[in-house]
């Protein structure tokens, strides 16, 4: 099996050393080679390559570790690029986040207003890159991380690129569970339905051995025993998860307690300001040539088991994981959920394999979620028209169809300050 040669845009950020950490730990599932951090940020690229090098040699790992400030020059004859950037960094992430609260929104990066202004940012810059690896390593598989991730995998989509998105919050769900029913996380199958950052676990299925068809429904037996603990990790109230009879995502909370959530919100500050600290005590233990670890304040930036959902991803797509495995990935519906567009991006389980990424069959939506999965998706259809073609009336209208703000008023007042705090960002402005 030769080496493969991967390549991170946004390699400097804080997040890379949990993907080289994985890629050290499960070198016989994803045999890297040639490790290329590509990020513009070159004093931070050096820190983080620095610390990568350092975790592969106590692995004793051989990979290379090499940097590249320009992507065209870093994706060359890469096998599969991971996209995880962030425009306008923290600081773009903390005005989404505050300015919202002013109109009684939710303030958020990938929900609502604050969601559309990263969309908005995003896009563009996604789809310059892809062209550039679509020129430079016309093969590769594209391997989105970055929020919001369902727009964003749709625009690659739709420009005709090879490219996938992932989101961690499936395997983390796995992850939970498997450690409740004390069980290998490969013995639990999920039955993960909706779209990026809008989804249920409806079932959950208790495996005989890994890969095994058929097995025992465990969902009912995790609510009983471990609602409570659930409920919290969502921050949703146990009787909310008990009356549903499902799983949602932590993201439905946004609309299941919109009001209660601005008001804590209001009280507390934006998530950035904390993300921000955590960064700068990383990137100080980051510099230390001492260190060859993942750090344990990491676990505290967000992105849990994403180097594992990676390495699952990128190994099935490459061919070196063994066959076809199933794993719950953003991309094109194609009439598996028949109420949405052919062309709209659902996060689902899929067959993945080097042939590409097929979305399984899905038993019927249940009215309460199909509903806000359609208006979604409606949003999302919206916001992605805005981010390629530009323009206030397509924010507006984008604005105006999300289900968390819907009314004629506060989409002008939320479209006003979306120009105002991104308008270095955007092109038409």
């Amino acid at each position: 099996m030769s080496a493969l040669k991967l390549a991170i845009v946004g390699g400097g950020s804080t997040y890379t050393p949990e993907l080289i950490d994985g890629f050290a730990r499960l070198r016989d599932t994803l045999p890297v080679g040639e490790l290329v951090l590509i990020d513009p940020a070159a004093d931070r690229l050096e820190l983080i390559a620095g610390l990568a090098r350092r975790i592969f040699a106590k692995q004793g790992h051989p990979a290379t570790v090499t940097t590249a400030t320009r992507v065209a020059d870093g994706v060359q004859g890469a096998d599969a690029v991971l996209l995880q950037l962030r425009v306008g960094g923290q600081a773009a992430r903390n005005e989404d986040e505050t300015w919202p609260l002013e109109c009684g929104c939710v303030g958020q990066e990938t929900t609502g207003a604050g969601g559309l202004a990263k969309a908005l940012r995003t896009v563009p810059v996604v789809l310059d890159i892809a062209e550039q690896v679509r020129r430079a390593s016309p093969g590769a598989w594209i391997v989105d991380f970055t929020n919001p991730v369902g727009i964003v995998t749709r625009a690659l989509q739709q420009a005709g690129h090879k490219a996938v998105g992932l989101c961690n919050v499936a395997i983390g769900f796995q992850r939970k569970f498997a450690a409740h029913l004390g069980v290998d996380p490969e013995l639990v199958r999920l039955d993960h339905v909706g779209l990026n950052h809008l989804t249920w676990e409806r079932g959950v299925t208790l495996l005989d051995a890994p890969g095994a068809t058929g097995g025992r429904e465990v969902l009912p037996d995790l609510l009983a025993g471990f609602g409570g603990q659930i409920a919290e990790d969502l921050h949703l109230p146990l009787p909310v998860i008990r009356r549903l009879g499902v799983v949602p995502s932590y993201y439905l909370r946004y609309f299941y307690q919109h009001d209660q959530v601005v008001e804590e919100l209001k009280a507390t500050g934006s998530r950035a300001a904390e993300v921000a600290a955590i960064e700068r005590q990383l990137l100080e233990m980051y510099a230390d040539p001492a260190l060859d670890t993942k750090p344990e304040l990491l676990g505290k930036r967000g992105g849990a088991f994403y180097s594992e959902a990676a390495v699952q991803l990128i190994s099935a797509l490459l061919g070196t994981g063994g066959g076809t495995s199933v794993q719950v990935v953003n991309t094109r519906n194609d009439g598996i959920l028949p109420f949405l567009p052919d062309d709209a991006v659902i996060e689902v389980p899929a067959e993945v394999d080097p042939a590409g990424v097929r979305p399984l069959p899905q038993r019927p939506v249940e009215p309460l979620y199909a509903g806000l999965i359609a208006g979604v998706t409606a949003y999302e259809r919206l916001a992605l028209d805005a981010a390629l073609e530009g323009g206030r009336d397509r924010v507006f209208d984008a604005l105006l169809a999300h289900p968390l703000v819907g009314q004629f008023d506060l989409a002008e007042r939320l479209t006003d300050r979306l120009i105002a705090h991104n308008r270095p960002h955007l092109s038409w402005a």
